[in-house]
């Protein structure tokens, strides 16, 4: 459609401009928890919403109003490539909907940000043991799952910003707010273009949807208390050993056998009359059990996401016999400062239960970790 005039018509409805600006908003958010794990829980449920909002588009796509149906832009790549050439000669011609271009790089961002959200769900239980896949993937899938994960969200970005570059030039090109339009509904129409429904309501409740579904979600963080912190995900029940807890809680915080390789458990028990400056002195029957406990339940089972990691970041011909030495743990704890590891509430590197949550449980999720709050100088 060409022909700019001066009448106004409503051309995206509401449900389609909330959908716009909440996706914008859910993915701005996925972007900027994606990189600490700490945030993963704030990260997943902007991935929910993203692929959630996606569904509903593809929905809306089919029966919605003129506009924000998929038949209004599904240009073949000869009217792409007309309307690229016109802009580069000054005589593209002025769409009323979305353009050649931005059509296809619409259904672009939509395939794409559905392939990211369903390999963020395979990520997510594969890797992490949770979502509605956990337990169904192999921790191989999970990692694999990451990579495609990583490499269709950096591809979805450079979408992206061809979009919203395509917006820009648009807007300039033919004089006219696009942003504006996406956020009132309203644009410079031609002679004879009617005014789509606007569907109010629909558009109302999605926005309530999403406010009611973020308050449910993160209930656990309005409601917890200093002295009962929320800790949304949770790790497996561990297997314990009552003689574990007891001979290793003498002397440090007990650590789960899932940290270490079961050969540093079987260096450690060797050398039980050199334990780090002390000896342990345990009898046979004791030293049989430990070391059977701590065999059996090694890095090497895969009972939790770090034990998985330690192992994989572990060269098979490195022996650490400290978990604070295992590749894994420098690399997770490489951005804390120094003023954490000196302050009180840690006072040391072996300290976890000042950070994690589910220290004591042996799990170590990465939404568990919270770093303690430091007193202000005086």
């Amino acid at each position: 459609m060409s022909g700019k005039t001066s009448n106004s018509a409503i051309v995206w409805d509401l449900p389609t401009r909330v959908f716009h600006w909440l996706l914008l908003s859910s993915y701005v958010v996925t972007w900027l928890t994606y990189d600490d794990n700490r945030f993963l829980f704030v990260h997943v449920y902007a991935g929910y919403v993203f692929l959630a909002l996606l569904v509903f588009r593809l929905v809306w796509g089919l029966i919605g109003t003129h506009y924000a149906r998929f038949h209004s832009f599904a240009h073949d790549w000869a009217s792409v490539s007309q309307y690229i050439r016109g802009l580069l000669s000054g005589e593209a011609m002025r769409y009323i909907g979305h353009n050649p271009a931005g059509g296809w790089a619409i259904f672009a961002m939509l395939l794409l940000g559905f392939l990211v959200s369903i390999a963020g769900v395979f990520v997510l239980g594969g890797e992490e043991g949770h979502g509605p896949l956990a337990g169904l993937l192999s921790y191989a899938v999970g990692i694999y799952s990451h990579q495609v994960h990583e490499v269709l969200a950096w591809v979805m970005l450079a979408v992206t910003v061809i979009h919203v570059l395509g917006v820009i030039v648009e807007s300039i090109f033919h004089k006219e707010n696009l942003v504006w339009s996406m956020l009132t509904g309203h644009k410079e129409g031609a002679a004879g273009v009617a005014s789509v429904s606007g569907h109010h309501y629909l558009g109302l409740l999605i926005l309530v949807t999403v406010v009611v579904s973020s308050l449910t979600y993160f209930r656990g963080y309005l409601v917890e208390t200093a002295d009962n912190l929320y800790q949304p995900y949770k790790g497996p029940v561990l297997p314990d050993n009552a003689s574990w807890r007891e001979n290793c809680s003498e002397c440090h915080f007990v650590f789960h056998p899932s940290l270490l390789p079961a050969r540093s458990w079987q260096k450690i028990f060797d050398t039980q009359h050199e334990h780090f400056g002390d000896d342990l002195d345990l009898d046979d029957a004791t030293l049989k059990e430990l070391l059977k406990f701590h065999l059996d339940n090694a890095a090497e089972r895969g009972l939790t996401e770090p034990s998985r990691k330690i192992l994989f970041y572990t060269p098979e011909n490195e022996t650490p016999m400290r978990i604070t030495g295992t590749q894994y743990w420098k690399r997770k704890h490489a951005d804390i400062k120094d003023v954490y590891w000196t302050s009180e509430k840690v006072t040391m590197k072996g300290n976890c239960a000042a950070c994690h949550l589910d220290a004591k449980e042996g799990t170590y999720e990465d939404s568990g970790m919270r770093l303690p709050k430091l007193d202000k100088p005086q």
